[in-house]
């Protein structure tokens, strides 16, 4: 809470309010209460009242308890806090009721801070699919079948009884249930449930992915007749848009096109539009549809599919602005003076055509001078004047200090057959940056409007990096020469300072990454704590509600604010925005997860016929139990385990993001290139394991440190991993896993190195 808030709570008025100011620093500098950057005070270490759980015990009678999801690496909650499990709608504990958890089952609940200072939480929702359920690939053994689990975490296999195998055969990807051991057997069993296809189908690599993460890419068929009536409303009271030149411009293999653009020059400025399609429209909060697309909470994105947050009728169809159709729309008009400030806005609800369907290298093309015939007469009307807006825009951005990583995307290229054959450098052309920019705008504009009708909103909240990780990166940048201040807020200025200076060192891509580490992790939330990365106070997503619930959420805000007609929010929907926007921040990380491995499997199997290769890599992480590196060509990241390393002891320096040997001072530094040889590379799992080539280590020249003891050593590591008697090197590392924690293992003879 705010001072502000607390002194209201507590009645705070007149001569009073110096003192609990006072009270208040001095409850800080104890460390009884946190104050944010943003100026709220906390309670150290408290959580949020709503937020996702993991149950991690259940007693034998029948007591539930949980830890908090910390969301990644990035978030300040501890996962060590252990929290009461009250069923919905209890007051107390009813033992009956938790009887449907099973450990490891994460829920959404409500949480309660009690006397002692422990919490209970009141679930909402479960969140994951039955954490008996397996995922894995039908191997034929010396006995009959097994499941070999998909995840590289697990430590086992799964025996199948002749009887519980079903259709299944070798080589399919399955869904299987675990079962009880049998009478007298150790071995764990399953029994098959679902095929989901065959490792020889380069299709079944997403779903994998998708199935792994509990994302589903069937739509309920209540959902799909919800649809089948749907069609494009009439004019009616919409403001007619069908005479204005708007264009959508996209991705070249984009189906979806949710959103469309106008710029015209005025005496003092620009008039933008920024239309999207009119999704409340058609998902009325209460429906099938709508209960979908919030367990959905968005898309999600593989390198050869799309799992929709709706139906193929709608995201393809009627709400995809495609040309020369009549579509809905929610549309922002907006003004921007010279400067690029927002002097005006205005939402309408319209009727809209699209005048083209554009891609993005063809917009670019005909801004730089070779336009095609659907370009060409556009150019006056339409791209010139975009392109005009979007400089005033772009020089606003740099002007309040938006944060400028350097961090190129890479693109997987697939054949007709959906197989990987290539991977690319995603270029950035303007013709992306016009896009975000106007985006980024109709987004202030959205968050603005609300505000300004004090109307609930789902803001997307970046906060300040954290200080304590901006500090851990301090002697790692000064090692380069950067300049870091101390003792003060960090603002985005001082950031792009720093990445301005590197820009000049071969190293600049680094830097960029080590920054983006250190900051928080961006969410929805209904406070506003503003938006750190772009340098904004008011922000919140309008533009993409096909694909993000969070959009949908804040068109139907908007509705009900200016009285647009019907799909708004309603009282009752108000009352449960703080439990969407958690659930929603949780289905985007879980989609980001699901995409990552789904990547890592395409490119695993890529390079599966290519052990034995050598590559050269960049460290793109650190770790006490090994090195990550990405392949420079092919975009790659395998794992060189800590005991593959050469014989030395070797120590963790986390300030210094680096492994170094204690008896050679052999250095693996973050950012450090080196030749690395391709040892397992399991498209199954998305394991890639690599080795050093040499025994020179990987650090950057030049660079220096400051001790971080009075001795100028270092601390011995805790174990002999990575001693001589570990056989450190390639050569002796090719049968050999690992498992958590920095523990090893031998691989059984004929497994297949899933471990990994």
């Amino acid at each position: 809470m705010t001072r502000r808030e607390l002194t209201r709570r507590f009645r705070i008025h007149g001569e009073t309010r110096r003192p609990f100011r006072e009270l208040l620093r001095k409850m800080v500098k104890k460390e009884q209460i946190i104050k944010q950057d943003n100026g709220a005070y906390s309670m150290p270490l408290a959580l949020p009242n709503i937020m996702v759980v993991e149950i991690n015990m259940i007693t034998p009678d029948g007591d539930a308890f949980a830890t908090p999801v910390s969301g990644g690496e990035d978030s300040n909650i501890s996962d060590e806090q252990l929290i009461e499990v009250l069923p919905a709608g209890k007051k107390s504990a009813d033992k009956s009721d938790n009887s449907s958890f099973a450990e490891g089952d994460r829920v959404l609940a409500r949480l309660t801070r009690i006397d002692d200072g422990s919490y209970q939480a009141r679930v909402i929702r479960r969140l994951d699919k039955p954490q008996n359920r397996i995922l894995g690939i039908i191997r034929k053994q010396k006995n009959g079948f097994a499941l070999i689990p998909v995840d590289k975490k697990a430590k086992f296999d799964f025996i199948i009884p002749p009887e519980e195998i079903g259709n299944a055969q070798e080589g399919d990807f399955v869904v299987g249930e675990a079962q009880p051991a049998r009478r007298g057997s150790r071995q764990k069993q399953a029994r098959i449930i679902e095929i989901i296809g065959h490792e020889n189908d380069r299709k079944a690599i997403s779903l994998i992915s998708a199935y792994e993460m509990g994302l589903q890419d069937v739509f309920p068929q209540s959902v799909i007749d919800e649809t089948q009536n749907m069609t494009v409303p009439e004019l009616g009271k919409r403001e007619d848009l069908r005479d204005i030149p708007l264009v959508t411009i996209d991705g070249i293999t984009a189906k979806d096109f949710d959103d469309a653009v106008y710029a015209e020059k005025t005496e003092d400025g620009f008039h933008l539009i920024v239309a999207i399609a009119d999704v409340s429209y058609y998902v009325r909060a209460g429906s099938s549809l709508d209960d979908e697309a919030l367990r959905r909470g968005n898309s999600t994105y593989f390198p050869d599919r799309v799992i929709p947050m709706l139906p193929e009728k709608l995201s393809n169809d009627l709400c995809s602005l495609r040309p020369d159709e009549n579509r809905a729309c929610l549309a922002a008009h907006l003004w921007i003076d010279n400067e690029g400030d927002l002097t005006n806005y205005k939402f309408v609800r319209g009727l809209m055509k699209s005048k083209a369907r554009l891609v993005y290298e063809q917009v670019q093309a005909a801004k730089d001078g070779t336009p095609d015939d659907t370009t060409a007469p556009l150019m006056d009307e339409v791209i010139t004047p975009l392109y005009e807006a979007y400089d005033v825009l772009y020089k606003h951005r740099l002007g309040r200090h938006a944060l400028e990583l350097d961090l190129p995307e890479r693109d997987i290229v697939l054949n007709d057959d959906g197989e990987m054959h290539d991977v690319r450098t995603r270029e950035r052309m303007d013709s992306h940056k016009l896009i975000e920019e106007f985006m980024i705008l109709a987004n202030v504009a959205a968050a603005k409007a609300l505000e300004a009708k004090r109307a609930p909103c789902v803001y997307r909240v970046h906060e300040n990096p954290d200080s304590a990780k901006l500090e851990s990166i301090r002697s790692f940048l000064e090692a380069f020469g950067l300049s870091f201040p101390r003792g003060q807020v960090i603002r985005g200025k001082e950031l792009n300072n720093l990445l301005l200076q590197a820009a000049e060192l071969p190293y600049s891509h680094l830097i960029s990454e080590v920054i983006l580490r250190a900051q928080s992790q961006a969410h929805y939330g209904i406070q506003n704590y503003g938006h750190f990365g772009l340098a904004l106070t008011q922000y919140a997503h309008f533009t993409s509600p096909i694909r993000r619930y969070a959009d949908l959420l804040v068109h139907r805000s908007l509705i009900t604010a200016y009285k647009l007609g019907e799909g708004g929010l309603s009282e009752d929907d108000m009352l449960e925005l703080e439990e969407q926007a958690v659930h929603i921040s949780a289905t985007e990380r879980t989609s980001i997860s699901a995409e990552r491995k789904s990547v890592d499997r395409f490119i695993a199997s890529y390079l599966s016929d290519q052990i034995g290769a050598r590559f050269e890599g960049r460290i793109t992480g650190v770790t006490r139990y090994g090195l990550f590196v990405r392949l420079i060509e092919s975009g790659a990241e395998g794992l060189i385990p800590i005991r593959s390393l050469p014989d030395d002891y070797y120590e963790h320096v986390e300030d210094q993001h680096a492994l170094i040997g204690k008896r050679t001072r052999r250095t693996y530094r973050l950012g450090a290139t080196l030749t690395v040889e391709l040892l397992e590379a399991d498209g199954v799992t998305g394991g890639t394991i690599l080795g050093v080539t040499d025994d020179k280590g990987a650090d950057i020249p030049g660079l220096t440190f400051k001790s971080s003891r009075k001795d100028g050593g270092s601390r011995p590591p805790r174990s002999n991993k990575g001693g001589k008697k570990s056989g450190g090197g390639p050569s002796k590392f090719k049968n050999s896993g690992f498992k958590k924690k920095g523990s090893y293992k031998g691989k059984k003879p004929g497994s297949s190195g899933k471990k990994h």
